[in-house]
């Protein structure tokens, strides 16, 4: 009798058991679904979806440019655990967000192109994929390091006008930031107006950048950039053979030509002819530099330091695709 009462007892338990699974697969039923939640990391990516022509359009550059020479810069850097914690947005797409940015100049042009990405998010990116290039900056913009590549240098620029032993054209550059803010922010403030960082750049034959100064503020003057930089002190040694052209705002120097003021000979008139024809190479490159990297002709709404950062990045990218791809 005691036998039959167990028995009957675990077979109450097995219904309760059964009503209960019964409810559980009620739930599931009624339970509202979970809508799945798209990742950046199965985003399209814009190397697979855009033809050569939009890609150039968009990030200035050539497939092979940016998948071969540029992402090796960052990527190491870039790169997460393979475990894809907190689903880290791959190295390849962070720099395409970041050249975006430089060709667009707006965090809602950059951000609608990459769904899933926020503005603060693609702020972040730009900064970090910045500073990582622009770490690069002795290995892509320098004087040529033999001899014969310094030569090959006056060679060419002998052959835009005839005039002899010039190795490079220097000059400076207004690029337009925001109000840095701080004691210091009247000194970025340029005899236009607008808050700017002044840009020393001494331009090669090619229209490529052989040395850049990026700290000065905007109402800086261009000889006081040039006698506080490395390079005058190198031009001064002769660790640099031939002269500088510079514009009648620079002190005239044995290493540093300049236009006669008052020219009262034909020599001097032909010199001043000659020299303003070499000198427009630097006006060139200042112009090439904009035009592929409009961030730097509308201005940059990004933190000081960030904005150094994107000049000095810029400037890297323009020597690779000069060497690359040629003029944009």
């Amino acid at each position: 009798m005691f036998d039959e009462f167990e028995e009957y007892m675990e077979y109450l338990e097995y219904l309760e058991y059964l009503e209960y699974l019964e409810d559980l697969e009620y739930l599931e039923e009624i339970r509202p679904k979970r809508i799945q939640k798209r990742y950046i990391r199965d985003a399209e990516n814009p190397m697979e979806f855009l033809n050569c022509q939009e890609f150039r359009a968009r990030y200035r550059f050539e497939k092979d440019t940016v998948a071969n020479i540029i992402l090796p810069i960052v990527s190491a850097a870039l790169k997460k655990p393979d475990d894809n914690r907190g689903l880290p947005i791959p190295p390849i797409l962070q720099l395409l967000i970041c050249l975006r940015f430089y060709a667009a100049c707006n965090f809602q042009v950059t951000s609608s192109d990459f769904p899933g990405v926020s503005q603060p998010k693609i702020s972040v990116i730009v900064k970090r994929v910045s500073i990582l290039i622009a770490e690069r900056l002795g290995d892509f913009i320098h004087f040529p390091r033999t001899a014969d590549g310094l030569q090959s240098n006056i060679t060419k620029f002998y052959e835009v006008a005839h005039l002899p032993n010039v190795s490079g054209c220097i000059g400076c550059v207004h690029i337009k930031i925001k109000n840095p803010g701080g004691k210091t922010r009247e000194a970025f403030r340029n005899r236009k107006g607008f808050f700017s960082v002044k840009v020393q750049v001494v331009s090669g034959p090619r229209r490529e950048i052989l040395d850049i100064v990026v700290r000065h503020p905007g109402s800086s003057h261009d000889n006081v950039i040039f006698d506080r930089s490395a390079l005058r002190v190198r031009m001064e040694r002769g660790n640099i053979p031939g002269v500088l052209i510079g514009g009648r705002i620079y002190a005239r120097k044995h290493y540093l030509r300049t236009p006669v003021l008052r020219p009262g000979t034909d020599e001097e008139i032909r010199y001043n002819e000659a020299h303003v024809t070499t000198r427009n190479v630097i006006e060139k490159l200042f112009e090439t530099w904009k035009k592929r990297f409009p961030c730097l002709e509308q201005g940059l709404n990004t933190k000081l330091q960030t904005s150094l950062a994107i000049i000095c990045a810029t400037a890297v990218l323009h020597n690779i695709g000069l060497r690359e791809n040629g003029d944009f």
